[in-house]
């Protein structure tokens, strides 16, 4: 809540203290106190309610070129943010709205109105707007229909399939009309998602046999995989393929933390073979690529919640200042299901 007056009011921020080599430590972070920034014209203030945790903030703390700027040391973290109207200096917003926004990791966020978008009243809990039905849920509708294209009977596979994307894909693969096989990295994640989110079959990457394993949950083949982890997962489905399978490329979180190229055979040579004997269809993606469709995605996938079609899970850390060590965990595959951080109260939430 806030802290005094307007004119005194504290804002907490962690700030990147340092570029990671290899996995991210705590001390790569830093928390601060400063004051609320003053508005401009245009400009809104807001209360940060939840803060969005995704693999992608990886790749702006390192200073390696990406599709995105990276964080400037002693800069706020990146992340989208569901935040509360406090203060406003735009004739679209006032005071109590719920807005969505690229707030940061800071307990109180100013943004120019037109960098705001309200949530919909009709989405509760108002959290799945950073979740099912917000980025991570855009980046499942469009990635598979518009790259992965599954068709009637063909079989999916999609990597991470217990997370924010991965269990979103699988989902709308099974409405499609396809098979849908997920890999996950754990007993409990991959009964999840057989039992509650509807796969045909789920794989433990960690257990025994993964090869023999995908093979028995995929006789046919693989026609779509949907990637968000590269690395091991990766080279096993490889041999599956079917002739003209599509693969929708949006993670690589496996490798999130790499700083050299793994020890073992240099294996290009013997996949670009099989991009060529096969024909595979590879394209990599984010979201934004298909931002024209994002009002169409949630649209749908608000009417397939209402209709018990698409399922989905949060998981919670409190305060501001676990997110470090939740996105540590997060690259690591600890949590399960879309990783929120609950930064302050929740005003649509009964106590």
């Amino acid at each position: 809540m806030m802290k005094g007056s307007m004119s005194v009011l504290v804002n907490r921020q962690i700030l990147l203290n340092s570029r990671p080599q290899g996995e991210p430590k705590p001390e790569d972070f830093r928390l601060v106190e400063t004051k609320a920034p003053v508005l401009g014209e245009g400009q809104v203030l807001c209360r940060t309610i939840y803060l969005s945790l995704d693999p992608y903030m990886r790749g702006r703390m390192g200073s390696a070129k990406n599709y995105a700027k990276p964080v400037e040391i002693g800069g706020v973290m990146e992340g989208r943010t569901l935040g509360e109207v406090i203060h406003s200096n735009h004739q679209d917003f006032a005071e109590t709205d719920l807005v969505l926004g690229p707030g940061g990791w800071q307990e109180y966020f100013s943004l120019p109105g037109q960098a705001l978008r309200r949530v919909n009243p009709e989405w509760k809990p108002i959290s799945t707007s950073l979740g099912v039905l917000g980025m991570p849920g855009v980046t499942a509708y469009t990635g598979l229909l518009n790259i992965g294209k599954p068709q009637q009977g063909e079989t999916v596979v999609v990597a991470a399939a217990s997370g924010a994307v991965g269990s979103v894909v699988g989902q709308i693969a099974k409405i499609k009309g396809a098979r849908a096989v997920g890999i996950a990295g754990s007993t409990d994640k991959c009964q999840y998602v057989t039992d509650e989110l509807g796969f045909d079959a789920c794989i433990n990457h960690k257990g025994a046999n993964f090869s023999e394993q995908v093979e028995a949950a995929c006789p046919e083949g693989i026609d779509v995989y949907f990637e968000n982890v590269a690395g091991m997962v990766f080279e096993t489905v490889l041999p599956f393929f079917n002739n003209f399978a599509r693969i929708p490329v949006c993670g690589t979180i496996a490798i999130a933390n790499a700083t050299e190229l793994p020890s073992g055979p240099n294996q290009i040579h013997m996949l670009l073979r099989q991009i060529l004997t096969k024909r595979l269809n590879f394209k990599g993606f984010i979201v934004s690529d298909f931002s024209d469709q994002e009002e169409e995605a949630l649209t749908t996938m608000a009417g397939w919640i209402r209709k018990g079609k698409l399922r989905y899970r949060e998981d919670f850390v409190d305060g501001l200042e676990q997110a470090p060590v939740a996105l540590i965990g997060l690259l690591k595959g600890a949590n399960f299901g879309k990783l929120v951080v609950r930064v302050s109260d929740d005003p649509t939430r009964s106590s």
